[in-house]
């Protein structure tokens, strides 16, 4: 009897106290707790990372320059060069300003994680970068033996400092830096007692802007096309049978834009065209007498026109490239046959404003 007793004492389990097993169960169900508001809360984060990933990628919309310049200069009336200085100061507002601020050179996300938008800034800061130069070297001067502006000289350097840069010199900081020197040249513009601050609204300083304008539009008409790739003959010396090129290429290459930049180069289209269009209406303001004499202000308005269009609202959730006549949309094409024909239109209005 023993025996069978002590054999079904050790088929038993082992004797709990009744505490520990209580204190043991409420361990448990404190973990599940915590487990589940951990969850919880991760879940809410991304909603929340999403909901403003969405938000800062949305485009700036377009802008009256007229409303804008008026809104800076208060109760000043403009004058010649106002409205370009207002414009590009505003469109300067707008990059740092906009939806989720300055995004390129964000390490935390979700502006890590996003761009499009970068290169939509990238496109705009270029345009930026070219206007004020052509303001520090053609627009602000008389001639070119005459001495710069000093505001304008300090302003633009800064617009050239790394776009990408998160440490010292931070990006934000020195382009807001280099649109109060804007400021303070818009400022001397207005002042009748001092005659150091001037905008020369010539037919030559224009063709100078819109040659550096052209370049650009030609480049980015390239780099979109490339996006289906393509086998183009080389002509990089034609027209000067005794002209010489440093390294030697085959007569026909092969351009074409990796898929992974494909989107990059349309919203840099996007953001040059959209800094350029406005850019182009505060010309037609300040160049108004110029354009009228020229018989060019259709001319600027056509180029507008074509720049618009470029700004259509992007309905399609990724950027497709199908192939030329292929049975998807290729968006890089479109937007490239719009900047292509204003960068014609470009080329025919400097050949007007050269004329005499």
């Amino acid at each position: 009897m023993r025996f069978w007793r002590r054999l079904k004492m050790a088929g038993r389990k082992p004797f709990l106290d009744s505490n520990e097993e209580i204190a043991d169960d409420f361990v448990s169900r404190e973990k599940s707790k915590v487990l589940r508001h951990g969850l919880k809360a991760l879940l809410v984060l991304l909603l929340i990372l999403i909901g403003l990933a969405f938000y800062w990628s949305s485009e700036p919309d377009l802008f009256d320059v007229r409303e804008q310049t008026a809104k800076i200069l208060g109760e000043r009336t403009p004058v010649v060069g106002a409205t370009t200085t207002a414009t590009l100061i505003h469109t300067i507002d707008v990059l740092l300003d906009k939806p989720g601020g300055y995004l390129s050179n964000d390490l935390m996300p979700p502006g890590l994680l996003l761009d499009n938008i970068p290169s939509w800034e990238f496109g705009v800061l270029v345009q930026v970068r070219d206007l004020s130069k052509a303001k520090r070297e053609a627009f602000s001067r008389s001639q070119s033996q005459s001495t710069e502006d000093p505001d304008l000289a300090i302003a633009e350097p800064r617009f050239h400092i790394d776009h990408t840069s998160w440490a010292v010199p931070w990006p934000e900081s020195e382009y807001a830096e280099g649109q109060e020197y804007l400021a303070k040249y818009l400022q001397r513009l207005h002042d009748n007692q001092a005659y150091d601050g001037q905008f020369f609204a010539r037919a030559d300083n224009l063709r100078y802007w819109l040659g550096t304008v052209e370049t650009r539009l030609g480049s980015l008409s390239q780099r979109l096309s490339a996006s289906v790739g393509q086998r183009r003959i080389n002509t990089d010396l034609s027209g000067d049978a005794a002209g010489r090129q440093s390294t030697q290429t085959a007569a026909e290459v092969l351009v074409k834009t990796s898929w992974l930049q494909i989107d990059n180069v349309f919203y840099e289209a996007r953001g040059t065209t959209w800094a350029l269009l406005h850019f182009l209406k505060a010309i037609e303001v300040d160049f108004a007498e110029v354009l009228a004499r020229k018989n060019a202000v259709a001319s600027v308005q056509q180029i507008i026109r074509e720049l618009e269009m470029s700004q259509q609202p992007v309905h399609a959730p990724v950027i497709v490239n199908g192939e030329g006549f292929g049975l998807l949309a290729n968006h890089s094409l479109v937007m490239a046959s719009y900047i292509s024909r204003a960068n014609a239109a470009i080329i025919d209005l400097r050949e007007l404003l050269s004329q005499g």
